[in-house]
């Protein structure tokens, strides 16, 4: 077996710590005279040549990275862009696009982000050439700027945190395009648009993962299904990774040697293949070092492919680090180094192993994406604060179409261009690939223990790290006999598939639980042994699911939903998931429709109607009794189409579970919770769930006359809309109401304990 050659990979490592060590420690001259005594002191060991040789290079190698990173970081910090950044100056510039622009949601409505090349910028009275790229932050009215155009526009210049960056400008008003696209961004753009048109007849999610898997495209991906691919480990195949590439390149090397070519006519072949992914991806950072990545991977899979792959890697970091030094603190590219190095360096000795006792193509399927995966773990845990238990699992399930469907879009795309029916008919049958795919990620993420929770902190990382490590030397040991490779596999298998026990939840004498389902609403009132009436569903089918499974609830009688935004009704088919539901109730106010049809969809495929929640009827189910107080009789049945008026029809409910008074209010507005307090004074309870996560926007005289001993909040973690605001807790809190967030302390559950009130989180 060919043996890596590791001393590239030692001066990718000396590159990689002096680009880390040149954004924090400026003393260069001290570097280079401990450099010096370095190789001194090499020269002296009289350690062998060689090791000699690759210490020193190394030395200098790492202070090459660190004066390349010290002296960008003062380019920038002293470039007129960054000065007039730093002076947060209003400028006229001129650019070039450089990336597709996207609509994004921020806190005070919709947003377009795109990058820009600086060609030229005003400002302070001067005008200066310059190369800078900076991200543009406009309205609606740069979404249709097409890339490659040069535009003019004027904004404010504000520093920016990414290194890549010189700049963010914040645009007023409209760009002005000076100079349309060239022809190659025309071509490109012209093929994305045909890949989309190809799946356009899809269902949705096979609509927006098509074009994710070929190009990188994943506008319209639903966010559910995101977070179900980052579970599952499968988040690699919604960005544009080196994967990608080697599909897209490899694909159409098989083509040229078909067709007869050898030798260096390949080589061409595989260069404008690397140059037109580029351009079919667009010509972003991240594209870049996956092209960088995905050509490693390629000279991997050929002749002596350890020993060149390892070498190749070495080099591909040590020249993307001195070109842009600030790769050296980005997670993305940390995971794409690692992932490449798992298939180089540890993936061959798995493969041989297995390849023992199983045929050769199922022990590279096997050692592939589990070689990846193991590389890659410290670095998600300290990410995500996760590990994924099913993750090599999902790959090798959604590795044998995840081919087919790049090529198949690629190709349909191509296709689409000259015949649209024939590029139709093979975007079906990348859709039908990526189906596949998304039941992979969908089933994963529904999993028992399909990821586990794991702390961020320096010894938990640490520890994770060793236990890695002891698993990728140990590895090939325990593969290479059938006995002990079927037991870890079944061991794995176990660990995913067994729900351990939560010592201590569901807490006894629980009457309220406020599920963590992220930014959104999922409510559980205590309706008896194995019974609960729902209230919201969350965004996501996958948390809600496992929150009711961890209540041991079997019969929902009743789901309730207080408005069809997504953050409250996306997850309904969770709580379906091997459950009988009795009935489903809703709002009077049939907006937005998206919600509206996912609802009566997910209803409909349980033989159940959705219906108004029956205003001011006292009605008990089981345990709970419950009354609706709002919307009141003669409310607005339809809205506008976008949603704009469904939190102030928000279902709001007052509820009593064993003696315990509960006001469940859904998204509604100040002028509900005025429309309230004015219709039932004197109103008090024992608990709220606090309006529309945490809103700023709340009746506060009205929150407080409520006199509640605590207040759940249900809100996502780091949202972006500043959910919950200080200004609607604080009073809260200084009126003695104990205050508990989703996103502090994950479930929220409220207990009847010796006939008092307390509560308890998970």
């Amino acid at each position: 077996m060919d043996r890596p050659d590791l001393r590239m990979l030692a001066l990718a490592g000396a590159a990689w710590a002096g680009a880390g060590l040149g954004r924090w420690v400026g003393w260069w001259t001290l570097l280079t005279l401990v450099a010096g005594l370095g190789a001194v002191w090499l020269a002296r060991r009289r350690v062998a040549v060689a090791t000699a040789r690759t210490a020193v290079g190394a030395l200098l190698v790492l202070a090459a990275a660190g004066t390349v990173t010290v002296l960008r970081l003062d380019q920038v910090d002293h470039s007129p862009v960054g000065v007039l950044a730093a002076d947060g100056a209003v400028v006229r510039v001129v650019g070039t696009v450089r990336s597709d622009p996207r609509k994004v949601s921020a806190r005070y409505g919709d947003l377009v982000v795109t990058r820009l090349e600086l060609r030229q910028v005003t400002g302070r009275g001067s005008t200066y050439a310059t190369a800078a790229p900076v991200v543009v932050i406009g309205d609606a009215d740069w979404l249709d700027v097409p890339l490659g155009a040069r535009v003019r526009a004027t904004g404010r210049l504000g520093p920016a945190d990414d290194d890549d960056l010189a700049a963010v400008l914040s645009a007023r008003g409209p760009p002005e395009v000076v100079a349309a696209p060239d022809v190659w961004w025309r071509g490109a753009a012209a093929v994305r648009a045909a890949i989309r048109e190809s799946v356009a007849h899809r269902p949705a999610d096979q609509r927006a993962l098509v074009p994710a898997l070929v190009d990188g495209d994943d506008a319209g991906l639903a966010e559910t299904l995101a977070d179900d691919f980052r579970t599952t480990g499968l988040t690699h195949l919604l960005a544009v990774s080196g994967t990608n590439l080697t599909l897209v390149v490899g694909f159409l090397l098989v083509l040229a040697r078909w067709a007869g070519l050898r030798g260096r006519s390949l080589l061409v072949v595989g260069a404008l293949g690397i140059v037109g992914f580029v351009l079919l991806a667009r010509t972003e950072p991240s594209v870049l070092r996956a092209a960088v990545m995905g050509s490693v991977a390629l000279l991997a899979l050929g002749a002596d492919g350890r020993r060149r792959g390892a070498r190749a890697l070495g080099v591909a970091v040590v020249v993307l680090l001195l070109v842009q030094p600030g790769l050296a603190v980005q997670a993305g590219f940390a995971l794409s180094v690692l992932a490449t190095a798992g298939i180089v360096l540890l993936a061959p000795g798995w493969r041989d192993a297995l390849a023992r006792w199983l045929p050769r193509w199922a022990a590279e399927a096997i050692a592939v994406p589990s070689a990846a995966q193991l590389a890659c773990t410290p670095v998600v845990a300290g990410l995500s604060g996760q590990v994924s238990l099913v993750a090599v699992v999902a790959n090798l399930a959604a590795a044998p179409v995840v081919g087919p469907a790049t090529v198949l879009g690629l190709v349909a795309g191509l296709v689409g261009l000259v015949l649209p029916a024939v590029g139709r008919l093979l975007g079906t049958l990348a859709g039908w690939c990526v189906a596949w795919i998304i039941a992979v990620a969908t089933r994963g993420a529904a999993l028992p223990t399909a990821a586990l929770e794991w702390g961020t902190g320096v010894l938990a990382l640490s520890v994770l790290t060793v236990v890695v490590v002891a698993i990728a030397v140990v590895g090939p040991f325990l593969l290479r006999r059938p006995v002990t490779g079927v037991g870890c596999c079944l061991l794995v298998v176990l660990a995913v598939c067994v729900r351990p026990p939560s010592p201590g939840w569901p807490p006894p004498g629980w009457v309220l639980v406020a599920c963590d389902v992220g930014q959104g609403d999922a409510l559980v009132l205590n309706a008896g042994p194995g019974a609960a009436v729902v209230v919201d569903s969350g965004p996501d089918p996958v948390a809600v699911d496992r929150c009711l499974d961890g209540l041991g609830v079997e019969e929902v009688p009743l789901v309730v939903l207080t408005h069809f935004h997504a953050d409250h009704v996306d997850g309904l088919s969770g709580v379906f998931e091997d459950r009988q539901v009795g009935a489903v109730e809703t709002t009077t106010l049939l907006d937005p429709p998206g919600g509206v049809g996912e609802v009566g969809s997910v209803a409909g495929e349980a033989g159940l109607t959705p219906s108004p929640a029956p205003y001011g009827a006292t009605r008990r189910i089981g345990a709970v009794t419950l009354q609706a107080l709002w919307p009141p009789p003669g409310a607005p049945t339809t809205g506008p189409g976008d949603g704009s008026t469904a939190n102030e029809a928000s279902v709001v409910l007052l509820a009593e579970v064993h003696g315990v008074r509960i006001l469940l209010t859904g998204d509604v507005e100040p002028e509900g919770q005025a429309a309230l307090a004015q219709a039932l004074p004197g109103l008090t309870v024992d608990v709220l769930k606090v309006p529309h996560h945490g809103s700023r926007y709340q009746d506060e005289p009205w929150l407080l006359s409520l006199r509640a001993r605590v207040a759940l909040v249900s809100v996502g973690a780091d949202n972006d809309y500043g959910h919950p605001a200080e200004a609607a807790l604080a009073p809260l809190e200084a009126a003695g109401t104990r205050v508990l967030r989703t996103d502090q302390q994950g479930d929220l559950a409220v207990v009847v304990e010796r006939g008092d009130l307390a509560t308890a989180t998970r």
